[in-house]
C-alpha cells in the first residue's frame, strides 16, 4: 500500500471511532466547462470510497450532468421526482460499490420550488439513510450562477477546478471572486498540466492576482494537480474510472494526494445532531439559505 493510501485509511479509522458523526460537503465546481470537473469529482469520490470512507456524489450539474456516463450507469429519475412526489429517495440512488452512493440532482432554484410542501418534508424523512455519510461530494456547474452559488454557499469545503488555458484561468478567477464575497478559504486543483512546477506556477499567478484585487485575506490553496495522461482520456472514453482501472498511475497517485487532503479535513468534524448529516443535511443548508 502506497504512502498516501496508508495516511488516509488512518484519518478513517480514527474518524470512525467518534460517536456519531457529520457529513462534510465538498463542492466541486469550475470556471467553464470542459475542465475535467466531473472526471475529478467521480474519480476522487470512488477513491475515498475505496479507502473506507462512506461518500455520496451528487450530482448538480443540470443540463450537462454526466456522473451517469463517468460511473457508466443508468439514470431515470432525480431528486426533482421525489421532490413532486414521483419516487422515494430510495429509488433514485444509485449504488457504485459498497461505500459510494450517486445522488441524480436538479438545479438549486428547481429544488426550492417544493421546498415549502408536505412532500418536502416527506423527502427529509426518506433522505435520512444517508446519514452515515462522512462525505458528500457535490459537483456542481460551471460558472457563477445563481442555483450554482446555492449550492457552494451550503459547502463546508469549496474548490475550483481549472487547466493552463488563458481563457479557462480567467473564468477560474471570476468564480473565485465571486466565491470570495461570501467565504475567504476556495481550494484549486490544477487540471492537465504539465508537472507539478507547471500547477504551481499557474497559480501563484491566480493567487497574486486574487490578493492584490479581492484583498489578502483570501486564503486561496492548491490541493493538488492532475498531469495530462493517456489513462485519463482513454477512461473517459471506456466509460470507466482511471482511478479503478489504472491504480499505480500518477495520476490515480495524484488523485490520492487530493483525497488525503480532503479526508485531513474530516478531523475539524465535532460531535453534531443529525440534522447536519447526509442528504436532509444538505438540504436544511440549501434551505437557510432562502
Amino acid at each position: 500500500m502506497d504512502h498516501q493510501a496508508k495516511k488516509l485509511e488512518e484519518l478513517v479509522e480514527k474518524n470512525s471511532r467518534k460517536k456519531s458523526k457529520k457529513t462534510r460537503f465538498v463542492a466541486i465546481t469550475s470556471g467553464k466547462g470542459g475542465v475535467g470537473k466531473s472526471t475529478i469529482s467521480s474519480n476522487l469520490a470512488y477513491y475515498l470510497s475505496q479507502n473506507g470512507l462512506n461518500v455520496g456524489i451528487f450530482d448538480a450539474d443540470i443540463g450537462l450532468a454526466n456522473l451517469d456516463v463517468m460511473f457508466n450507469v443508468k439514470i431515470k429519475k432525480n431528486i426533482l421526482h421525489v421532490l413532486k412526489g414521483e419516487a422515494s429517495v430510495t429509488d433514485i440512488l444509485v449504488p457504485i460499490t459498497r461505500n459510494l452512493i450517486l445522488i441524480p440532482g436538479e438545479s438549486g432554484d428547481e429544488i426550492l420550488k417544493y421546498s415549502n410542501q408536505t412532500l418536502f418534508e416527506r423527502f427529509m424523512q426518506e433522505a435520512q439513510i444517508l446519514d452515515k455519510l462522512d462525505l458528500m461530494i457535490i459537483d456542481t456547474g460551471a460558472g457563477i450562477g445563481e442555483h450554482i452559488q446555492m449550492f457552494l454557499e451550503a459547502a463546508d469545503d469549496i474548490v475550483v477546478v481549472t487547466v493552463p488555458d488563458p481563457a479557462a484561468i480567467t473564468d477560474a478567477y471570476a468564480t473565485i471572486k465571486s466565491i470570495a464575497t461570501y467565504r475567504d478559504d476556495i481550494g484549486m486543483i490544477l487540471n492537465m498540466v504539465k508537472s507539478e512546477k507547471e500547477a504551481q506556477n499557474i497559480f501563484n499567478k491566480i493567487k497574486k492576482v486574487a490578493q492584490a484585487n479581492i484583498g489578502t485575506q483570501l486564503n486561496l490553496e492548491l490541493i493538488g494537480k492532475i498531469e495530462n495522461d493517456t489513462k485519463v482520456s482513454s477512461s473517459i472514453k471506456q466509460r470507466e474510472l482511471f482511478t479503478k482501472n489504472y491504480p499505480n498511475a500518477a495520476c490515480t497517485k495524484d488523485i490520492a494526494k487530493i483525497a488525503q487532503k480532503i479526508a485531513g479535513k474530516l478531523e475539524r468534524n465535532v460531535l453534531v445532531e443529525s440534522d447536519e448529516s447526509g442528504l436532509s443535511g444538505l438540504f436544511k443548508r440549501l434551505m437557510s439559505h432562502f
